[in-house]
């Protein structure tokens, strides 16, 4: 199978139905069996996994998982990542921000390098609407002070929701993997950089699309935690 993308969805269900037929009308018409959709539905409480599963119906390349216990995004990605069959396996976020034509040039751009990202902060990147101020700000002061000054990775977004990887660099990596929080991403860049593979940076397309119930503050407390906790990992491993 040449490709599998995972999307995590939790609370979900206004924001995943048009993400998902979007992504499997786009991806099913360029690679028809040889690709996969996996919604992996984490610890919801409305009707992610049944509008998962309706527009699953007649639809073989679309996969749904059912985790009921809460596992966070990293572990729902991690979940998604295991049950992967994909050459190159990649996720999304379910509120559609990032465009399938536009996690098409990861597909297209990957070349030798273990991992490819797409960036909204590096020249031809297209964000309309924007986040709000606080966010953007929050954005650029976590990658130039833990990304780059903390875990020294040389990227310029490295919590963009659209990213592509070998499947065989998630082979060595996944068994060291620990953190679910919302820092998983930076714990997953930093043990592939241990392992001496390459990182490719992309300019996307990205559309701002509210609607995440997580409280700004509670979301930069979590982060915080869940950068402490990779870096304790890292140390530790």
């Amino acid at each position: 199978m040449k490709l599998s993308i995972i999307i995590p969805a939790h609370n979900e269900e206004h924001r995943l139905p048009p993400t998902l037929t979007a992504y499997v009308d786009y991806f099913g018409e360029r690679y028809g069996e040889d690709m996969e959709l996996i919604v992996v539905v984490n610890h919801c409480s409305d009707k992610t996994e049944q509008v998962a599963r309706d527009i699953a119906k007649g639809c073989s390349q679309i996969k749904v998982i059912v985790e009921s216990s809460r596992i966070g995004k990293g572990g729902a990605v991690e979940l998604g990542m295991r049950n992967a069959q994909g050459m190159l396996i990649g996720f999304v976020d379910a509120d559609g921000a990032t465009t399938p034509a536009s996690f098409s040039l990861l597909v297209e751009n990957i070349g030798n390098s273990g991992c490819i990202i797409g960036s909204r902060w590096i020249a031809g990147a297209t964000v309309n609407p924007p986040q709000p101020w606080m966010r953007r700000v929050a954005s650029r002061v976590l990658n130039r002070v833990v990304v780059q000054g903390l875990f020294g990775l040389d990227i310029h977004d490295s919590q963009c929701g659209a990213k592509l990887f070998r499947h065989e660099v998630l082979d060595k990596v996944l068994p060291e993997s620990t953190e679910p929080g919302w820092a998983f991403d930076i714990d997953l860049l930093c043990r592939i950089k241990r392992l001496g593979y390459d990182f490719k940076e992309v300019p996307i397309e990205w559309h701002h699309v509210p609607g995440n119930a997580t409280t700004f503050i509670l979301m930069s407390l979590q982060m915080l935690a869940s950068v402490w906790r990779v870096k304790r990992g890292l140390v530790c491993s």
